[in-house]
């Protein structure tokens, strides 16, 4: 390069700076506009529905976000103080062996399908087999101690079914980590979630925790956020009286609490109590409702095309909802 080139690049480069708006500045703009035109905006809003809608939504952010805040500090606590070698000296050498025991760690965590997205992208960061964390991801929110108890509560008069939830969701997990080991593709999940995270001996794990931490709870939150304003849209607009229609009708039954459980995208924590008003039903649909809700919900997929990519949930949460209901039904037709 010229003398003269190199002045024109400096002057390109010390020139001033560029204003950069951020999602931080949309946000205090947004709270301006909206503190400016609070009494109109009470007025325009003050709808029965949309009152209700915001109920519903609300309850599903509050109700999930401490289970999410749970999810990304063990998250931030594997990248700063677990080596990746460490995970795969305990986990077996072979996947298909793995997947199992990933299914049955399942019961160490307490939280719910929010919590486990940023768990099993940070296990496939250090080094785990995604067939392994998908399976940690799928039983965690269903198989942990927590969802058992409230599911044995909901149905203390029908005991057998905290069994089948239990054997129903930890089959799905499974069967799902081992159908990724016979046909999953690396390509299929985001670049980001597969880029190796190295051990640094120098570096402040206590600063690596908190920038993980704080990185995948804005990375997760935003999807939840989007979740949770379609589960509030259907649980509002959808008419009740179109679920009395079902009572004696089982397959229909069965499919329809199954796509229900996608939509209104409870958290695993409380889902048996909504399953348990459907009075009406069977038992083998409420089952149904149980098993797919955690594994596969329109706030579970949010969050895992924001954390795998959009190419990874539109292939897995399809091949997920299928095999948790046959799970479901396979194990209420023995069990209930």
């Amino acid at each position: 390069m010229t003398i003269t080139g190199e002045i024109r690049s400096s002057k390109r480069r010390s020139g001033p700076p560029r204003l950069k708006i951020t999602s931080l500045e949309v946000l205090c703009g947004i709270l301006v506009l909206a503190l400016l035109f609070q009494s109109r905006l009470v007025d325009l809003l003050d709808v029965p529905k949309l009152r209700t809608a915001s109920t519903v939504f609300v309850a599903i952010c509050v109700q999930a976000m401490p289970f999410l805040v749970l999810g990304v500090l063990i998250s931030g606590a594997i990248a700063a103080f677990v080596p990746a070698s460490v995970l795969r000296k305990l986990l077996p050498s072979k996947t298909a062996l793995a997947v199992p025991v990933a299914g049955v760690a399942g019961v160490a965590l307490p939280g719910c399908e929010c919590a486990s997205v940023p768990v099993a992208r940070r296990l496939m960061q250090q080094g785990v087999a995604p067939a392994v964390a998908l399976t940690f991801l799928l039983a965690a929110p269903a198989v942990n101690p927590i969802v058992l108890v409230a599911t044995a509560v909901a149905f203390n008069d029908t005991p057998m079914m905290v069994v089948a939830r239990f054997v129903g969701s930890l089959l799905t997990a499974m069967v799902m980590g081992w159908l990724w080991v016979r046909f999953g593709k690396a390509e299929w999940i985001a670049e980001r979630a597969l880029a190796r995270l190295h051990d640094h001996p120098g570096t402040n794990k206590w600063a690596v925790f908190a920038e993980s931490a704080r990185h995948d709870l804005v990375d997760a939150g935003g999807f939840l956020v989007l979740g949770g304003l379609f589960a509030a849209a259907f649980k509002t607009f959808v008419p009740v009286a179109w679920m009395q229609t079902l009572g004696g009708q089982l397959v229909l039954g069965v499919l329809v609490m199954a796509f229900l459980a996608v939509i209104l995208a409870l958290c695993s924590e409380a889902d048996a109590f909504v399953a348990v008003a459907f009075s009406a039903l069977p038992l083998l649909p409420r089952l149904v409702f149980l098993v797919v809700g955690p594994a596969v919900d329109v706030k579970l997929i949010a969050l895992q095309a924001g954390a795998f990519g959009k190419s990874f949930a539109f292939r897995f949460a399809p091949a997920t909802f299928v095999v948790a209901i046959l799970c479901a039904v396979a194990t209420g037709v023995v069990l209930l």
